[in-house]
């Protein structure tokens, strides 16, 4: 294998996998990433085996091939290079980098060795969300921040995408058993398409979700046009923008039931001005700092008292 590249090219697509990429040293082959050079075109695959990435590299190939490289030493190798570089394999062991003055040697593992792309929808109907990159930006901002992290009840640990055909919406929910973020967006023939048969509950990991941010962020005027198209699997869902393909592993389990937590009838309504509240909240949750803490409000007809206090700490109102 041998193929030049743009240093902006292959940083930007390194920087890409960098969390997907295993960091412990349970499997070495996690730590790679699987480069294949095709002069009809190249991608770049990470993998955890929870989640997956597959993403075009634009690079010129002279000499077609593939292999498994070391993630995190080329990402520390291409930040420090100024100009663009060469890549070469020598008896599939090694990859020579070449950029100016400056020459590398990599251990590289056999491609064979890397794990195979799962047959996600093999023998299955695929069902389809198309949603456009902003809109779903937005759903996954205003839930992940309530999402668990490292719950026990693992189902926690994500979002939950609750699928209504019938009804012709999508939520999405997340919850640590403390706080509850919820958001429900009807279907809309420009921004929002539901093409399923029956009703899902499908519960993505926080992880996953998280990464793929990274990808939903495009110009303002290119999001009316672009579309996710968000594949449904048994085990499995895909999400696809742009020509990336970023997959994850769903959490088997049962969501809790979110309905019943949310008041369907309650005439103890509140209106603050937004920038108001946040200020006063941020103030006395210095004297809370504890994740569970809670702040405390005292509400009249006229007025509102928010407070908080911590026997080690103090209190604020």
């Amino acid at each position: 294998m041998k193929f030049n590249v743009k240093k902006e090219e292959m940083q930007e697509k390194l920087s890409n996998i960098q969390n997907i990429i295993e960091k412990k040293n349970t499997m070495p082959i996690l730590s790679h990433f699987l480069l294949s050079a095709g002069k009809m075109g190249s991608y770049i695959v990470a993998t955890d085996i929870e989640t997956a990435l597959k993403e075009p590299i634009d690079i010129n190939v002279e000499k077609e091939g593939r292999i498994c490289i070391p993630a995190k030493k080329l990402h520390e190798i291409v930040r420090e290079i100024d100009t663009d570089l060469s890549f070469e394999t020598i008896d599939e062991q090694w990859l020579n980098v070449k950029a100016g003055s400056s020459e590398f040697m990599l251990a590289t593992l056999p491609h064979i060795d890397f794990p195979s792309w799962p047959a996600v929808f093999e023998g299955e109907d695929i069902e389809e969300v198309l949603i456009t990159p902003g809109l779903l930006l937005e759903l996954i901002e205003k839930t992940l921040y309530a999402a668990g992290e490292n719950d026990t009840r693992y189902t926690l640990n994500g979002l939950l995408f609750h699928i209504k055909p019938d009804e012709k919406n999508i939520s999405i929910v997340g919850t640590d058993g403390h706080r509850l973020a919820f958001i429900q967006k009807q279907v809309d023939d420009d921004k929002l398409s539901i093409k399923v048969k029956e009703e899902k509950r499908l519960i993505i990991p926080r992880k996953a979700v998280s990464e793929l941010r990274r990808f939903l962020s495009v110009p303002e005027d290119q999001d009316e046009t672009l579309k996710v198209r968000i594949s449904l699997g048994a085990k499995h869902i895909l999400f696809n923008i742009n020509s990336i393909d970023f997959l994850s592993r769903l959490v088997d389990g049962t969501y809790p039931n979110y309905d019943n937590v949310i008041p369907k009838e309650n005439e103890k309504r509140l209106i603050v001005k937004r920038d108001i509240f946040i200020k006063v909240l941020r103030r006395v949750s210095i004297m809370s700092r504890e994740r569970a803490s809670a702040v405390r409000f005292d509400v009249d007809s006229d007025r509102m008292s928010v407070s908080s206090s911590s026997p080690d700490i103090g209190e604020a109102k």
